[in-house]
């Protein structure tokens, strides 16, 4: 069993804090993410489970056995680092190899004069070098093995840190942002390999980034950090549809949630640019509360254009429109608000308006409410869809 529990995990560097009371528990053969601005204290965390930092406080477990007082070789996890970390002087099988050879051969057997001496030596670097090729063979990259890193591509690099990982068969990878140093096309690659992965070793993954596609598109679970907290954990539709807080909205999903000021009035309903929408936020009148809508939510219409069944109408003027390939994307500035920009998406067959008035229209259901702290407000009530209005600003 690899299962992973952490339990009131704090750290702090002098008098600086960067985790407190991180508790978190990983199911066996899970791929979970670590997700957050930098900063945020994400790959101390992953450190901490390899055993690479101490904690200043909490304990750690992997299936269901205490290892804060086990040195990192001992804990059975292997750890892909963002620089690859490499020996340039070594060959691709040589790089598979280290781990099992450090741990197979003696301090006298690794020393090169020997291995032209020593009987097990020679038989242990057969079996070492036959896991090797099995291993390369799983990665593709068996054609590689007598390159050394300088002649490999970012890609490739890549693939032989996992192999290094994976030839040690430990029951935790660890990945501290390894596609970072890859360009954006080998990256989308990469991800779908990594995911292949994980499904072909059913072994837990936890992974770290500040990229939330590369969370969004590879996990069973994301852990949103940010300021050394967990602010939400859950899957990744979770974390999409209902977002626990402001930050988590406006950090999850690409491009990013739109965020409007609104008022609570005097009826409960929630004001937005001077229209009313039929909802009820259950806080006193005159509260200020973020509404943030998705992109997707959003229909431009021309200005006046008839409306659809419930859905509210606010008035705004195109931006710009950016073609991305597959979609436009409409920024607009909103009537009555000042320096408020709102996207909305359009599909690459629909012809972008001109620039010029139109009108925003959005169903109340698909608005997300947040308080002036930034945490989710459930709507008490729905009005009536033909309740939506326009009202003094």
């Amino acid at each position: 069993m690899a299962s992973i529990a952490l339990k009131g995990i704090g750290k702090s560097f002098g008098t600086t804090g960067v985790l407190s009371g991180i508790d978190l528990a990983i199911a066996d053969g899970e791929f979970i993410t670590l997700v957050g601005p930098s900063g945020c204290g994400k790959s101390t965390l992953i450190r901490i489970i390899a055993g690479l930092e101490p904690q200043s406080a909490g304990s750690i477990e992997i299936g269901g056995r205490p290892i804060d007082h086990l040195r990192p070789h001992e804990r059975r996890v292997a750890m892909v680092f963002q620089s690859y970390a490499l020996y340039p002087h070594m060959s691709v099988a040589d790089n598979i190899a280290l781990p099992l050879t450090m741990q197979r051969l003696s301090v006298v057997e690794r020393l090169p004069l020997v291995k032209h001496l020593s009987p097990r030596r020679r038989r242990v670097m057969r079996e070492v070098m036959a896991e090797v090729h099995a291993t390369a063979a799983q990665l593709q990259i068996e054609a590689l093995l007598a390159r050394k890193p300088a002649q490999l591509s970012g890609g490739q690099r890549q693939r032989v840190a996992l192999g290094r990982a994976m030839v040690r068969h430990p029951d935790v990878f660890l990945m501290d942002e390894p596609l970072s140093n890859l360009d954006a096309k080998l990256r989308v690659h990469m991800r779908s390999e990594l995911a292949e992965l994980h499904m072909r070793l059913a072994t837990t993954f936890v992974y770290v980034t500040h990229d939330q596609v590369e969370a969004m598109t590879m996990s069973d679970r994301v852990a949103m950090m940010d300021a050394g907290r967990i602010l939400q954990l859950g899957t990744p539709t979770e974390l999409y549809t209902r977002p626990a807080t402001l930050k988590v909205a406006q950090f999850i999903g690409s491009p990013a949630i739109n965020v409007l000021p609104g008022i609570v009035d005097a009826g409960g309903r929630v004001a937005v640019a001077g229209v009313a929408v039929p909802v009820r936020a259950p806080l006193a009148p005159g509260s200020r509360i973020s509404v943030c809508l998705r992109p997707e939510a959003v229909a431009p219409r021309p200005r006046g254009a008839a409306s659809g069944a419930g859905e509210v109408v606010i008035g705004a003027h195109v931006r710009r429109a950016e073609n991305l390939g597959a979609e436009w994307l409409l920024h607009c500035d909103v009537d009555g608000l000042d320096g408020v920009i709102v996207a909305a998406r359009i599909a690459a067959g629909d012809r972008p308006p001109p620039e010029g008035a139109i009108d925003l229209a959005f169903l109340p259901q698909a608005c997300h409410l947040f308080d002036a702290d930034g945490a989710r407000i459930e709507a008490a009530a729905r009005a009536s869809a033909g309740a939506a209005a326009a009202i003094a600003s």
